[in-house]
């Protein structure tokens, strides 16, 4: 497995952790050293972490070169899990999808082994009374030679028929943990049917902690503003209970989960028994003293 990960155990082995997207230009002299070229930060983030969620292709379809340089610049056994665009899911509400799916799956097969899953997020007004025929025919024409996974963002859906269409599938229903802050202790006991022999884990926070009422960003997310330490132990015990069921975990952390994705993956890494060694304070800022930052101090 890439990246300075220590792994104790063969269950732990089959556990990815990553973040949603690389590019956030707020861990810039936070994760990444400040004068770090934007065209670089894949591959220095691959030395540490050893999955990513690509956002990118929710809004565009990736050439294939594109996709070809990710798997380029990561090492062997570093993992992506993509997500579907929203053309499909959001526009189209997964009618008539043929050719964009195409498309998309032309766009992301350079990355080989190292394509973990598609993710499809479906939209919060996407309701099964209105479009539970068009995903049960979304989810029959999926190509076999990929691994699926459906995010529901209503809880409509949680229903055993809709349970058991992914299970005959194959297809991974997303733990997905949109938590309030208040109620974030008892995130990891919802509703999170394991419908194929991987899972996929979205620890996404509170989306009133994102915006302002405005639309604006609320915050700048270069470090931990909401801990979630009882959240993170619950999740962890969740997912080693999991490990030892399925074939492989695939765990996306977002920002505002706790305010800084990197700092929530190396609290959640040591819960499942890993160390992960964030950027020091020399590395990100050569020639500054370590004691003048204080986010990675020990």
């Amino acid at each position: 497995m890439g990246g300075r990960w220590g792994v104790t155990s063969p269950n732990l082995a089959k556990i990815h952790i990553g973040t949603c997207a690389w590019a956030h230009d707020d861990w810039r002299g936070v994760f990444y050293p400040e004068h770090l070229p934007s065209a670089e930060r894949l591959a220095f983030y691959a030395r540490r972490f050893d999955a990513v969620e690509v956002d990118s292709t929710f809004y565009h379809i990736p050439a294939p070169h594109v996709a070809a340089h990710w798997a380029a610049v990561t090492p062997p056994g570093f993992r992506f899990f993509c997500k579907v665009p929203r053309e499909i899911t959001h526009d189209r509400r997964l009618r008539e999808t043929h050719e964009v799916l195409a498309a998309f799956l032309r766009g992301v097969e350079p990355l080989g082994e190292k394509l973990a899953c598609l993710l499809v997020q479906t939209p919060r007004w996407l309701d099964p009374r209105r479009d539970e025929h068009a995903l049960r025919d979304f989810i029959r024409t999926l190509p076999r030679d990929f691994r699926w996974a459906v995010e529901f963002r209503d809880s409509a859906w949680h229903l055993p028929r809709i349970v058991h269409l992914l299970e005959h599938h194959g297809i991974a229903w997303v733990w997905n943990d949109l938590s309030p802050l208040a109620e974030a202790d008892a995130a990891a006991f919802g509703f999170f049917p394991q419908t194929a022999d991987f899972a996929v884990v979205r620890l996404m926070g509170d989306p009133a902690t994102k915006y302002r009422p405005d639309g604006t960003r609320a915050h700048h997310y270069a470090g931990p503003m909401w801990p979630r330490a009882q959240s993170l132990e619950n999740w962890a015990v969740k997912i080693r209970l999991t490990a030892k069921a399925v074939g492989e975990v695939f765990i996306s952390v977002n920002n505002h989960f706790e305010g800084c994705a990197p700092h929530t993956i190396r609290d959640i890494a040591q819960r499942l028994g890993r160390q992960v060694e964030l950027p020091s304070a020399e590395e990100l800022h050569p020639g500054t003293e370590r004691g003048q930052l204080g986010l990675w101090r020990e």
